[in-house]
């Protein structure tokens, strides 16, 4: 691992916040579906462009950011795991731009308990819901990331792109919606199809309080726990599956460890995130006493 990555857990913006903003008007710079990919022989990135749609009576406009991997190479999801950096994003640059919301679709998980990883393999597309400063008038955005990519070893990595956007359909709108399908979907406990939260409970363990987690799945399904603290700076364990789960759920476990100094563990909310085969949810919740 390059210096830095071995066990830098980074978290973003609280839940839902807003990333950076631009400021400006829109230069006439010349509409296109996607910008040029800017990266090396492993990986690289770009904006592409989809329709706009409405939310609350406001044009927002859609896109992504997309980034290719080469084969056996892996990105990170915003929070890493046991080891890694996930990527930052910055949209300082662009012009009409009132904020720009990025979206995380649901990550896969890598390696074994005590050394794992949460991330991406092949491409990846963020999702991005952009609001115009003057609704009347197309956003550029403009966009720098830097981000890690892994093998055997890990390198840092980053790239810039920039692109018109507008309202129009473009040939990537197939590519967008599948990836916002990706984006787990905010549930409360118990709420979902196939793929539900059912419990969340927390109890005396050791040195440390533990939170227990019973999942129901798809049938024949393997599904995967993630856990996030309420700020940056805790760095939860990644869950581990455990036996004892009520019939019909299974059931994952992990220390209330990595609590940052000062920090009040009674009453925080945690993010937990279920995936299950094409199915990914969310839950933000205060775990009750077992």
């Amino acid at each position: 691992m390059f210096a830095g990555v071995l066990r830098a857990r980074c978290f973003p913006a609280p839940f839902g916040a807003l990333l950076a903003l631009g400021a400006g008007i829109a230069s006439p710079a010349r509409a296109a579906d996607a910008s040029p990919w800017d990266g090396g022989t492993r990986s690289a990135v770009r904006l592409i462009a989809g329709t706009s749609t409405n939310d609350a009576g406001k044009k927002v406009l859609r896109g992504g950011i997309e980034i290719r991997l080469d084969p056996g190479w892996k990105t990170y999801w915003r929070y890493p795991g046991d080891s890694g950096v996930p990527p930052r994003f910055s949209f300082t640059r662009s012009e009409n731009l009132e904020s720009v919301r990025l979206l995380w679709p649901a990550p896969k998980r890598f390696g074994g308990p005590g050394d794992t990883s949460i991330g991406y393999t092949g491409d990846v597309i963020f999702p991005l819901r952009v609001l115009p400063r003057d609704p009347g008038r197309p956003v550029l955005l403009r966009f720098n990331v830097d981000y890690a990519i892994c093998e055997n070893l890990c390198i840092p990595a980053d790239g810039k792109a920039e692109l018109l956007l507008g309202e129009e359909p473009t040939a990537y709108e197939d590519a967008l919606r599948q990836s916002e399908e990706r984006v787990p979907k905010p549930v409360a406990i118990g709420q979902g199809e196939a793929l539900a939260i059912e419990a969340v409970t927390r109890e005396a363990h050791g040195e440390k309080p533990r939170i227990l987690v019973d999942v129901r799945a798809p049938n024949a399904a393997k599904p995967e726990l993630f856990a996030e603290g309420p700020t940056p700076d805790w760095a939860l364990p990644v869950p581990e599956r455990i036996p004892g789960a009520p019939t019909g759920l299974q059931r994952f476990a992990f220390e209330l460890d990595g609590v940052p100094p000062g920090a009040t563990e009674e009453g925080a909310m945690l993010r937990l995130t279920a995936v299950a085969q094409d199915q990914a949810i969310e839950l933000v919740i205060a775990p009750e006493d077992k």
